[in-house]
């Protein structure tokens, strides 16, 4: 047995907190003097001690402890995983705020700045030869669209900031070699600076779609494949259409078999250039495919980076004809 003296000193837990969590009944001693008042604990007790210690410094509410330490596994999980999603959205809110609040434009990392450019940039076409820079508190992100494809990177900046800036395409591709010489680049209103220097950012008057209204239109993956990115790449055909055919451990390419992980079963089809490119933008050895269905848009994730996606809409399959872009939702302006 130990005094709650020796078991605050073995589990970290104050005295007092010990003497709170049992008037609470979360944590009872194994015996009570009767004379003294004295508390002592049994040294199995350490486990769940150590675990309610966690949990509150998580800021699990008190009336939630319980629960997780006694009920169910199951039970237990949803209510932590319930809690994550708050915590998520409460700091994402608080960030926000305090980047509108905190003075100065926002500071990103050299390289994070010149990945984002080199990989958005290709997504943009005629009419909409131009990117999205977006601040907005703790993330800035690219964005780019030539209403057949969009490609998206959120960065994390060094420091908050907001803004919006519509980029001309060739203008900010250039910037990219510059950009990713120096450790930290600040972004004003019209110019990039960084270890003393300044580059010019040319804005344009220009409106650009909402992307955000349509991602949140989009319908949730049926399917996910990973697959060797370079393998695919150089699986696509020079024209198109390609087919892709989704099969139990395999990702089959006009007929060619690559092996990947995933299952279920679908038939969509692509333009290879567009597809190409996308696979081209992505970083790592493999990459993410998330389908929702032979008409709908697809994701195309980086394995290694979760933070940059392209959205590629699929093509018709129709034996009469060439691939013509299907009706899946487009990024309109």
């Amino acid at each position: 047995m130990l005094t709650i003296s020796a078991f605050a000193r073995r589990t970290g837990l104050t005295p007092s907190a010990l003497r709170f969590y049992d008037d609470c009944g979360v944590l009872t001693p194994a015996r009570v003097d009767e004379v003294t008042g004295y508390r002592y604990y049994r040294e199995d007790q350490a486990e769940r001690a150590a675990r309610l210690r966690e949990l509150r410094a998580a800021g699990l509410p008190l009336a939630q402890v319980t629960a997780v330490l006694d009920g169910p596994s199951e039970e237990a999980t949803a209510i932590l995983e319930a809690h994550r999603r708050r915590l998520r959205a409460d700091f994402a809110a608080a960030s926000s705020a305090l980047g509108r609040l905190l003075p100065g434009p926002p500071r990103l990392a050299g390289l994070d700045l010149a990945s984002a450019i080199r990989q958005v940039t290709p997504a943009a076409g005629a009419p909409l030869d131009f990117v999205l820079i977006e601040a907005d508190g703790d993330e800035v992100r690219l964005v780019a669209t030539d209403r057949y494809r969009l490609a998206l990177r959120v960065l994390r900046p060094v420091h908050p900031g907001t803004g919006r800036f519509v980029v001309p395409t060739r203008e900010l591709a250039e910037l990219g070699p510059w950009v990713a010489r120096h450790d930290e680049v600040t972004l004003t209103g019209d110019a990039l600076h960084a270890g003393g220097e300044s580059r010019p950012l040319p804005l344009l008057d220009e409106e650009f779609p909402g992307y955000r209204v349509m991602l949140d239109a989009l319908p949730a993956p049926e399917r996910r494949v990973v697959v060797d990115r370079t393998a695919l790449r150089d699986a696509l055909p020079e024209r198109g259409p390609v087919e892709l055919a989704v099969c139990k451990d395999a990702l089959v390419v006009n007929g060619r078999a690559l092996p990947a992980i995933g299952d279920g079963a679908l038939r969509i089809g692509f333009d290879p250039a567009v597809l190409g490119a996308a696979l081209e933008a992505s970083v790592g050895p493999d990459v993410l495919l998330e389908f929702a269905g032979p008409s709908d848009v697809t994701r195309v994730r980086s394995a290694d980076q979760g933070s940059f996606e392209t959205l590629v809409m699929p093509v018709a399959l129709a034996a009469a004809g060439p691939g013509s872009p299907t009706a899946a939702p487009r990024a309109g302006r």
